[in-house]
C-alpha cells in the first residue's frame, strides 16, 4: 500500500511540476522579445531594397519605435500583472468549488490560445498597442487558474513533515519554466519573434490536454489514504490555542474523520484572512514578488542596455538568475524543515538580498565571471523566500489547525497570498518602466527598498508569534515559526 501511494505521489509531483513549468514558460517570451521590438538600429544592417524615412527607428516594431518605449513595455507588463492580481483572488474561490482537473485544463488551453495570439501579431502585421494590451489582460486572467490549483493538488497528497524540502524542489518549476521560456524565445527572437510566443503557447495547450486525461486530484479518488496534515512531531506555523493531544492511538483516526466530515463547506474569503499569519505573509510576498517579477520582465533589457549584449545573449545570461532561484528555493525549504522556522528563514534571506542587489548594480558587469556569480547569488536570495512563501508556507496556513480539518481552504489561502503577491508583481515592472528612464540605479534602489519592507512584514509576524508563545507557554515557539 505504501509503495502504491508513493508512486501516485511521485506521479502527481511530476505532473504538477510539468503543468506550472508550462505556465511560466509561456510568460517569459515578452521579456526576451522586448529588446527585439526596440533595437539600436544603427548596428543593424539595412536591406538594400528598404526605403527608410527614419534612420534611428527603421528596424523597430511600431508602436514600440517611440522614445517612450520603456513606458509602453511597462503598460504591457502591467496589463498582464494587474489582471493576474485581480483574477487570483477570484481564482482561489473557483478552485475550491470546481474540479481541479477541469479547471487546470481549461486554464492551460486558454493561456495557450492567448499566448499564440500575441505571436500572431507578428505575422498579421499588427501594430496596435490596444491589441497587445488586450491579449496580455486575457492571458493574465487565464494564468490565474494555475497556482492555486496545483498547490491545492500537491497539498492534498502530501502532509506537513518534509513539506519545505519537497515543495522547495517542486517549486523549481518556476525557474525551470523561466529558463526554458527564455531559451525557446531566444531561438526565434532575431528571425521571427512571433514564434517566440507561438511555440510556448502550443506547449502549454498540450499540457492542458495531458492534465485532462491524467491528473488525479485527491488520494481518495484512487482509494488511497489522505495525508495527516497535523502531526504531534511537527508544530504548525502558528500553534492553535486549543491544541489536542494526538498521541493516543485510535483517537487520531476517529477525531480526524469527525472533523473532516463536519467541515465540508469551502472557507469564505474573510475566514481565510482570519487565519493567523495569512495577512503578514501576504504582505511579505507582495514586496518579495515585486523584486522577483521586476527581474523576470526587465533583466534581459537591463543586461542588453548596460552590458551591450544582443537580444539572444541577454536572454541566455538572464537565465542564470533563475538557476540561482532553483538552488535558493531548495535551500530555503531544507533550512526551514530543519529549523522549523519558515518566517525566520525568509527574513534572513531577504536581509541578505538587499546588499547583494546593491553590489550587483555596481560591480555586476565588470567581468563575465562577476556577472555570472552575482546573478546566481541574487537569484537564490531573491527567489528563495518567494518560493518558500508561495509553497510550504501557503500549504501550512491552508491546512492550519484553526481550520479544524477543513481541507477545502487550501486553494483560497493560496490565492489570497499569491494574489496579494501579484499586486507587487504588477507594481514592480510598472515602476521599473517609469523609473528606468531616470537611470537603472534608481530601479535598484526601489528593489532594495522593497526587500527591506518584505523583511519588516515578516518581523511583525515574528513579533506577534513570539508574544503569543510566551503567553501560552510554548518554550520553542519562536524557533518553530
Amino acid at each position: 500500500v505504501y509503495i502504491h501511494i508513493s508512486l501516485y505521489r511521485g506521479f502527481i509531483l511530476f505532473l504538477t511540476f510539468l503543468f506550472y513549468t508550462a505556465y511560466h514558460l509561456s510568460r517569459k517570451p515578452i521579456s526576451i522579445v522586448k529588446s527585439q521590438l526596440h533595437r539600436n538600429c544603427s548596428t543593424v544592417v539595412k536591406p538594400a531594397d528598404l526605403n527608410i524615412t527614419d534612420n534611428d527607428t527603421w528596424c523597430d516594431w511600431a508602436p514600440f519605435d517611440q522614445n517612450n518605449y520603456q513606458s509602453l513595455f511597462g503598460y504591457l507588463d502591467n496589463s498582464f500583472l494587474v489582471a493576474y492580481a485581480i483574477g487570483m483572488f477570484i481564482s482561489g474561490i473557483f478552485g475550491e468549488r470546481l474540479p481541479l482537473r477541469y479547471y487546470l485544463s481549461f486554464g492551460m488551453l486558454m493561456s495557450g490560445l492567448f499566448t499564440c495570439l500575441f505571436g500572431l501579431g507578428f505575422y498579421l502585421n499588427i501594430h496596435s498597442l490596444g491589441y497587445y494590451a488586450f491579449i496580455q489582460v486575457m492571458n493574465g486572467l487565464m494564468q490565474t487558474t494555475g497556482w492555486p490549483a496545483v498547490v491545492a493538488c500537491v497539498g492534498n497528497w502530501f502532509g506537513k513533515g518534509k513539506r519545505g524540502f519537497i515543495m522547495g524542489v517542486w517549486n523549481s518549476h518556476t525557474s525551470v519554466g523561466n529558463i526554458l521560456g527564455s531559451l525557446i524565445a531566444g531561438v526565434y527572437v532575431s528571425s521571427a519573434w512571433g514564434m517566440s510566443f507561438i511555440v510556448p503557447g502550443l506547449i502549454i495547450a498540450s499540457t492542458g490536454i495531458l492534465c485532462f486525461f491524467f491528473l488525479v486530484e485527491k488520494p481518495e479518488d484512487v482509494s488511497c489514504t489522505p495525508p495527516q496534515h497535523h502531526s504531534g512531531e511537527t508544530e504548525p506555523l502558528l500553534q492553535n490555542s486549543s491544541h489536542i493531544d494526538r498521541t493516543v492511538n485510535g483517537a487520531i483516526t476517529t477525531e480526524s474523520v469527525e472533523v473532516i466530515e463536519e467541515h465540508t463547506e469551502a472557507i469564505s474569503f474573510c475566514g481565510a484572512l482570519c487565519i493567523p499569519g495569512v495577512v503578514e505573509f501576504s504582505l511579505c510576498l507582495l514586496f518579495a514578488k515585486l523584486v522577483s517579477y521586476t527581474f523576470l520582465y526587465w533583466l534581459p533589457l537591463y543586461i542588453s542596455n548596460v552590458a551591450h549584449f544582443k537580444a539572444k545573449e541577454a536572454g541566455d545570461m538572464s537565465t542564470l538568475f533563475d538557476v540561482g532561484g532553483i538552488v535558493g528555493g531548495i535551500m530555503a525549504g531544507l533550512v526551514s524543515d530543519y529549523t522549523g522556522g519558515r518566517a525566520t528563514t525568509c527574513c534572513v534571506m531577504l536581509l541578505g538580498a538587499a546588499p547583494m542587489l546593491f553590489l550587483y548594480n555596481y560591480i555586476g558587469q565588470r567581468s563575465l565571471g562577476t556577472t555570472i556569480g552575482m546573478l546566481l547569488l541574487c537569484g537564490g536570495l531573491v527567489n528563495g523566500p518567494y518560493a518558500l512563501i508561495t509553497t510550504a508556507v501557503s500549504a501550512d496556513l491552508g491546512t492550519h489547525e484553526s481550520l479544524r480539518g477543513n481541507s477545502r481552504a487550501l486553494s483560497t489561502v493560496t490565492a489570497i497570498i499569491d494574489g496579494t503577491g501579484s499586486i507587487g508583481a504588477a507594481l514592480g515592472p510598472l515602476l521599473a518602466g517609469i523609473i528606468s528612464p531616470t537611470g537603472w540605479n534608481n530601479v535598484f534602489y526601489m528593489l532594495i527598498s522593497a526587500d527591506v519592507l518584505a523583511c519588516l512584514a515578516i518581523n511583525v509576524f515574528l513579533d506577534y508569534s513570539f508574544k503569543q508563545g510566551i503567553q501560552r507557554g510554548y518554550k520553542k515557539r519562536f524557533l518553530t515559526i
